[in-house]
C-alpha cells in the first residue's frame, strides 16, 4: 500500500469528460455512480475537479460533436454545467453528502483578494462537511483567461487547498513507456524524477477522448505542477479510482519533488500568462532575484505590453530572459513616466500615492 495515499487527509480528485459519458456525449449514469461510490468510502476529505460540462450540453442543445469555437462551447458549458451538478447531486445524497459547486477563472486565483476568497470558500465547504465540485467557468472564461485543460486546473487546486494528494482519472490505467496498444510498451509504477524516470518515455495523445480536451501530455505536465508544489499524484484509469483511493499500487505514482512553496505564488508561477514586459536593469536583477526585493521604478529601462494595474507581467533581465512574474500596481500607460525615478521624488512630484512599489515582492515570484 502507499503510505502517502492511506495517509492523506485531504485529496483533489480530477475526472475527465471520457470516464463520464457515453461515446455520444451525455451523462452516463452508471459512471458517474461509480465514480461517487469510490469517493464517498474515502477515509479524507475530497475536492473534485470535474469536466464534463461541455460534453453534458452537446445532446440537449442537438450538437453531434464537441464544437471548436469558444462561444459555442460556453452555451453547451451554460446547460451542461447544471446537468452534471444535477447528476452529483443526486448520486452522492445516496451517501447523504452534500455538494457545492465552485466555479474558477484564473483571476480567481491570481489576483490576492480573489484568491484569498476562492481558499476561503473552500476551505469552509470542506469545515461544514460538503464536498466540493471544482471546474472552470467555461460560461465566461476567455482564451487570454483559461486554464486550457482540467488536468492543470486540478493541480493548481491542490496547491490552493493544501492538499496531501491529487488523483488524476483518466481512461488509461497509467503512464506507458510508450503506446499503451503495443506489446512492448510498459507501464511505469512511479515517478521520483522527472528528467529522469521519463527521459525514455514518448508520450503521445494516447488517452484522449472526443468529447475531452486533454491527453497524457496535459496529464503529466499537471502531475509536474502537483508535484514541485508538494504534493504527490496517482495517475490511473477511472475505474480504478476506488482502489487508488484505498492506497493500492494501481497506475503511477508521482512523488513529491520538492517541500510545499506558497500557494498564491504557485499559482502566479503557473497558472498566469503575463499581460506585459519589464525590463529591469543589472542592479534591479540582483535586487529581485538575490535580494527578493520589491521592484521600483528606478530600476526598470522599458515597457513593453498592454496591462492594467493588478495584471501579472514578467520581469526581465538586459538580454530579454525571464527572472520573474509578478503583479504591477500601475497601468501601462502610466509606468512610461516613471522611469528611472526614485519613489521619493515621484512621491514629492506627484503625490504621496506614487511612493508604492511598481512590483511588491509579495507579489512576485521567481522563474
Amino acid at each position: 500500500m502507499r503510505a502517502q495515499v492511506t495517509t492523506a487527509r485531504r485529496i483533489v480528485v480530477k475526472v475527465g469528460s471520457s470516464s463520464l459519458t457515453t461515446p455520444a456525449g451525455g451523462l452516463d449514469p452508471a459512471r458517474v455512480d461509480a465514480l461517487v461510490d469510490a469517493i464517498a468510502a474515502a477515509d479524507a476529505e475530497v475536492v473534485l475537479v470535474s469536466s464534463g460540462a461541455i460534453a453534458a450540453g452537446l445532446a440537449p442543445l442537438g450538437l453531434p460533436r464537441r464544437p471548436r469555437d469558444l462561444a459555442t462551447q460556453q452555451a453547451a458549458a451554460s446547460v451542461g454545467q447544471g446537468l452534471l451538478m444535477r447528476a452529483y447531486t443526486e448520486s452522492f445524497g445516496r451517501y447523504g453528502r452534500v455538494v457545492g459547486q465552485v466555479l474558477l477563472t484564473v483571476d480567481d486565483v491570481t489576483r490576492r483578494a480573489h484568491y484569498r476568497n476562492a481558499y476561503r470558500t473552500l476551505s469552509r465547504l470542506l469545515a461544514l462537511g460538503a464536498l466540493p465540485i471544482v471546474n472552470e467557468n467555461d460560461t465566461v472564461a476567455t482564451e487570454e483567461i483559461r486554464f486550457g485543460d482540467n488536468d492543470r486546473l486540478a493541480a493548481l487546486v491542490a496547491a490552493l487547498v493544501r492538499a496531501d494528494l491529487l488523483v488524476l482519472l483518466s481512461d488509461v490505467d497509467g503512464l506507458y513507456t510508450g503506446d499503451p496498444a503495443r506489446p512492448a510498451a510498459r507501464r511505469i509504477v512511479e515517478v521520483r524524477d522527472f528528467a529522469e524516470d521519463l527521459a525514455a518515455v514518448t508520450i503521445g495523445r494516447a488517452g484522449r477522448a472526443g468529447v475531452g480536451t486533454g491527453g497524457m501530455v496535459t496529464k503529466v505536465e499537471a502531475a509536474r505542477i502537483a508535484s514541485h508544489s508538494g504534493v504527490p499524484v496517482v495517475l490511473t484509469a477511472a475505474p480504478n479510482a476506488a482502489a487508488a483511493l484505498r492506497g493500492a499500487e494501481v497506475g503511477t505514482f508521482f512523488h513529491q519533488a520538492r517541500a510545499r512553496p506558497a500557494a498564491r505564488l504557485f499559482w502566479l508561477a503557473h497558472a498566469t500568462e503575463p499581460r506585459g514586459r519589464l525590463t529591469l536593469d543589472a542592479g534591479a536583477v540582483r535586487a529581485v532575484v538575490d535580494r527578493r526585493a520589491s521592484l521600483l521604478p528606478a530600476g526598470i529601462v522599458s515597457v513593453d505590453g498592454r496591462f492594467a494595474a493588478g495584471d501579472p507581467v514578467d520581469l526581465v533581465d538586459p538580454a530579454g530572459l525571464p527572472v520573474a512574474r509578478g503583479l504591477v500596481n500601475y497601468d501601462a500607460t502610466e509606468l512610461p513616466g516613471l522611469l528611472g525615478r526614485s519613489t521619493v521624488d515621484l512621491a514629492a512630484e506627484l503625490g504621496p500615492g506614487y511612493e508604492r512599489e511598481v512590483v511588491h515582492r509579495d507579489d512576485l515570484v521567481l522563474l
